[in-house]
């Protein structure tokens, strides 16, 4: 996980997740959506998860 891919989910989350799928991004904006911490913390897990 780069730098700038934490520093872009900080600051818009569904772009940091955007090559992961349809599915992440779709849940990581939901969940900014509700709010953005959650969706910082998501983007962040699914940035983080090596099988991706």
């Amino acid at each position: 996980m780069s730098i700038w891919r934490v520093l872009l989910s900080i600051i818009c989350p569904p772009l940091a997740v955007f090559d992961k799928g349809c599915g992440s991004i779709f849940i990581v904006f939901l969940l900014w959506f509700c709010g953005w911490v959650p969706g910082v913390i998501a983007a962040l897990v699914i940035l983080n998860n090596p099988d991706r």
